[in-house]
C-alpha cells in the first residue's frame, strides 16, 4: 500500500514555509513510497524526492518505492544528507522534530551551516488520518485475523491457565492465522491485576470468579488492530458486574456521538461523563481512544484535550475503562472508522458482558 500523495506535502511546505521537508519516521517513508525496510530518509522538494538507504536496502528501495523519486545509497548519512541539501541550495528544511534524534539534528545543524531546519510538529503524522479504501481493507485484514484468533483460543480462557501461556498461545494463533507480527505484546490481566491498564501477562492463573481483560492486536502488511474484551470467569460480583456495565454504556455512547465535524474531546466526554457520573470518574485516567493504521498508536487521540474534529475516513479505538486497585478493573475496546453520516464498527468480538 503506497499512498504517494505529494500534493499534501507541498501543502505541508507551504504551510511551514519550507523549500524542502525531511522525513525520517519509517511509517511516514512507508505511507508515501511503498519502503517496508527500517532504515532510510526521504528528502522532498518542489523537484520531487530523493531517498537515501545503506547498501542493506538499496536494492529492496529499488523494487519498492514508487513515484517521483531517486534512490540513492549512502555511506555516511549525514555528510551525504548534508551535501544534497546543500547542493539543492534549500534555505529552509522542515524536518520531524517528534523523530528525529537530538543526537543527528546537531549533526545536521554542524553541516548545513546558513540552512534552517524548522519544526514540523505533527503536521506530517495528520496527512495519515484519514485511510484510503485500501487502507481500510488491510486495517480490516488485521482485524478479521485478530478476531478468529481469539475465537480459537477463547476454549482455553478457564481456571488453572496461566495468563502467560494464554498471551503466547494468542500470538501463535495470530501468527498461523496470516499476521506478520503483533501490535504490541499481548496483555492479559486476571484478578485484582486487571486494574493495570496495561498490565503485562505473568505466571498468575486464572481462578473462578476473575475479570480477565485481554488486549491483542495482529499487523497484517503493515497495518494494525487493536481490541479489548473483558471476560468473567465462571461468575462476577455484583461489584465488577456493575462496573462492566458502566463501562459497556461509557463505551456505547462515544461510539453513538462519532461522526464527521464532532470535536474529539466531545467524543472523550460522552464516555467519561457516563463514568463520572456513576461515580467512578476517579478510576478512568486514560483517553477514550486514539488512531490506528501504520502505527498501533497515531493521531487521532480522542482525549480531553484533543484538538480538531472527526473526518469521514478516520480510524481510531473507542476504549472507557475503570480500574479499582487490588479489585479488578474493565476495559472494551473497539475500532471504528467515520462514516459520512457516523461511523462503523471495525473490530468484531460481541462486547456484552460474557461469563465463561
Amino acid at each position: 500500500m503506497v499512498i504517494n500523495n505529494f500534493s499534501s506535502l507541498k501543502d505541508v511546505m507551504r504551510s511551514a514555509r519550507c523549500d524542502a521537508i525531511l522525513i525520517t519516521c519509517i511509517e511516514n517513508i512507508r505511507y508515501l513510497t511503498g519502503f517496508t525496510g527500517s532504515s532510510g530518509v526521504l528528502l522532498i522538494t518542489d523537484n520531487g524526492g530523493i531517498f537515501f538507504t545503506d547498501s542493506r536496502y538499496t536494492e529492496q528501495a529499488g523494487k519498492e518505492v514508487k513515484g517521483k523519486v531517486k534512490i540513492r545509497e549512502y555511506k555516511k548519512q549525514v555528510p551525504e544528507l548534508s551535501a544534497a541539501v546543500i547542493g539543492a541550495r534549500l534555505k529552509k528544511v522542515g524536518f520531524e522534530d517528534s523523530d528525529l534524534t537530538f543526537q543527528v539534528y546537531q549533526a545536521l545543524k554542524k553541516e548545513l551551516k546558513g540552512v534552517k531546519l524548522a519544526p514540523l510538529k505533527d503536521r506530517l503524522t495528520l496527512l495519515r488520518g484519514v485511510k484510503s479504501k485500501g487502507e481500510l481493507r488491510l486495517i480490516s485484514g488485521a482485524v478479521d485475523i485478530a478476531y478468529k484468533a481469539f475465537e480459537k483460543l477463547l476454549p482455553s480462557v478457564k481456571p488453572g491457565k496461566r495468563e502467560d501461556d494464554l498471551a503466547v498461545e494468542l500470538e501463535y494463533l495470530m501468527r498461523k492465522g496470516g499476521a506478520e507480527g503483533l501490535s504490541f505484546d499481548v496483555i492479559v490481566a486476571s484478578g485484582g491485576r486487571s486494574a493495570l491498564p496495561h498490565g503485562r501477562a505473568g505466571d498468575r492463573l486464572l481462578k473462578m470468579g476473575d475479570p480477565v481483560v485481554i488486549d491483542f492486536g495482529a499487523r497484517y502488511k503493515g497495518y494494525h488492530s487493536d481490541e479489548t474484551i473483558t471476560l468473567f470467569i465462571g461468575k462476577a460480583s455484583e461489584r465488577l458486574a456493575r462496573i462492566y456495565h458502566t463501562v459497556k454504556e461509557a463505551h456505547d455512547r462515544a461510539i453513538d456521538v462519532v461522526r464527521p465535524g464532532v470535536r474529539f474531546s466531545d467524543i472523550d466526554k460522552a464516555a467519561r461523563w457516563f463514568i463520572k457520573k456513576a461515580g467512578y470518574g476517579d478510576y478512568f485516567g486514560h483517553g477514550t481512544g486514539h488512531g490506528v493504521g501504520l502505527n498501533v498508536h497515531e493521531g487521532p487521540s480522542i482525549s480531553p484535550n484533543s484538538k480538531g474534529v472527526a473526518e469521514e475516513g478516520m480510524v481510531f479505538t473507542i476504549e472507557p475503562g475503570i480500574y479499582i486497585p487490588k479489585a479488578g478493573g474493565v476495559r472494551i475496546e473497539d475500532m471504528v472508522v467515520v462514516t459520512k453520516n457516523g461511523c462503523r464498527v471495525l473490530t468484531r468480538i460481541p462486547k456484552e458482558m460474557t461469563i465463561i
